[in-house]
């Protein structure tokens, strides 16, 4: 997903970039109104796993607490690890989409700038 995200953004450039009429820029604007979507929902479903994997850490933290059962920190270590990733997944995404928006807010700001008749070059 990181890949294929960092990808997009840098073909989305690129083409913003080489723009020159309305059309194709709607082309974009749809384009890429359809990835923020599916990269929100993308978001979400890695939030809700994250809090997930943060949860049952917890739970196993107070058995470890409360039995002071060894083989508990193993899972503990475990889940701490595959925690750390999903966080670090998250925090990727949930830059990557608000870059998203900011791309938006600048497809918005050419689009104004087409329908006034005025090319940027």
């Amino acid at each position: 997903m990181t890949e294929y995200l960092k990808n997009y953004m840098k073909r989305t450039a690129e083409r913003l970039a080489v723009c020159k009429d309305a059309e194709e820029l709607e082309e974009i604007f749809s384009e890429h109104l359809d990835k923020i979507a599916f990269m929100q929902h993308e978001r979400i479903v890695h939030f809700l796993v994250t809090m997930m994997f943060a949860l049952v850490m917890a739970i196993f933290v107070v058995g470890l607490i409360m039995t002071q059962e060894l083989t508990l920190l193993i899972l503990i270590t475990i889940i701490m690890v595959l925690l750390i990733f999903y966080i670090k997944h998250y925090y990727f995404l949930e830059n990557t989409v608000q870059e998203m928006y900011r791309v938006y807010d600048s497809m918005l700001e050419k689009r104004r700038v087409f329908r006034k008749g005025e090319v940027r070059e």
